[in-house]
């Protein structure tokens, strides 16, 4: 949303252009958490040379961090990796382990079918904006992840409960990473809504308030890298589920995240999420996850926040998707053909 023009055909607007991953930016201020270098590598010596160089050029604020978890001699590359920047619709991973958390508790199912109408619709996705009915949650989950469509984060957040998504964060340790109550509720606030106010699907196409920075103390999502690659780390290791049924199915669904084929090199498999959207002059891109090079683990999360005082955002935008490509295909490389 430009600060000319509130209006809510804008708001749609400026959400649907995104489609490398959903959500919204951050504050301007955070540009001050950028720092000048990577950190050294303090795993192994087995390190890519100036692997983020590219990375720390974009402009902005930077968070970042890859653990390349070889048996003989793993290795990791930061930057500013506890920096809590916004990261869209990354955070969309924990409500899908939450959920099939539940399911494996016997409280959910993902066959059970789930409403979709006006008074949960939110906008982003292209899945089911425009559709009433019911579907099985299963279909909801993939959506979310795979086409990261916000009236299918919405359904599964209003089924399982924020509340009980951030009682697993918080188990979790991931001490930073903060979710809103649904994309609709964000969007309400930082439209200029009063906290706790749902403007509604009909108040999308009415907003006039006072635009919101998307970090704040109400409706955000926010996640350093750091704790997206301890969380991936984990997660994909089974540690947060009791049945290999109840992994497999997680990995099934987070494998069809779009913005793997984006970054990703070809004929890796790769699970992960991203996130991403324009608003009132910020911009941000994100994503995280993990790829499998041979046998090994390389568990990754970088994130861009930036204004338009810092750069075009659709340059900046192709560089971000350029130099991520570039980080995973050169790590990729190097597990399979180390370099001494």
């Amino acid at each position: 949303m430009r600060q000319a023009d509130r209006s809510g055909n804008l708001l749609k607007r400026d959400i649907r252009r995104r489609q490398f991953l959903v959500l919204a930016g951050a504050a301007a201020g955070l540009a001050a958490m950028a720092r000048t270098r990577a950190d050294a590598a303090p795993v192994g010596s087995s390190g890519v040379p100036g692997l983020l160089d590219d990375f720390l050029a974009l402009p902005g604020a930077k968070s970042a961090q890859l653990d390349v978890d070889s048996v003989s001699d793993p290795w990791r590359v930061t930057h500013d990796p506890d920096a809590p920047l916004f990261c869209g619709s990354a955070f969309k991973t924990f409500v899908l382990a939450t959920y099939l958390k539940e399911v494996e508790a016997g409280r959910l199912s993902e066959a059970e079918q789930l409403t979709i109408d006006d008074s949960i619709r939110s906008v982003g996705g292209g899945v089911f904006e425009h559709l009433a009915g019911t579907t099985a949650a299963r279909n909801i989950l993939e959506a979310m992840i795979a086409h990261s469509d916000n009236t299918a984060t919405d359904v599964a957040l209003a089924r399982v409960g924020p509340d009980k998504v951030r009682a697993f964060i918080a188990d979790a340790g991931l001490h930073q990473a903060r979710i809103p109550d649904s994309t609709r509720r964000f969007f309400s606030y930082i439209a200029g809504y009063p906290a706790g106010e749902d403007m509604g699907w009909k108040g999308l196409e009415e907003t006039n308030g006072t635009p919101r920075a998307p970090v704040n103390g109400e409706e955000t999502m926010v996640c350093p890298a750091s704790e997206f690659v301890s969380y991936y780390k984990r997660a994909l290791a089974g540690a947060f589920f009791e049945k290999k049924e109840t992994l497999a199915e997680f990995k099934r669904i987070q494998a069809m995240a779009d913005a793997i084929a984006m970054v990703v090199p070809q004929d890796t498999p790769a699970y992960g999420k991203g996130g991403s959207i324009d608003w009132n002059g910020f911009h941000c891109l994100a994503v995280a996850g993990q790829m499998i090079v041979a046998t090994t683990p390389v568990t990754f999360s970088l994130t861009l926040n930036w204004t338009d005082s810092d750069g075009d955002e659709a340059a900046v935008e192709t560089r971000y998707k350029q130099t991520v490509s570039d980080i995973l295909r050169r790590t990729r490389k190097q597990v399979l053909e180390p370099q001494t």
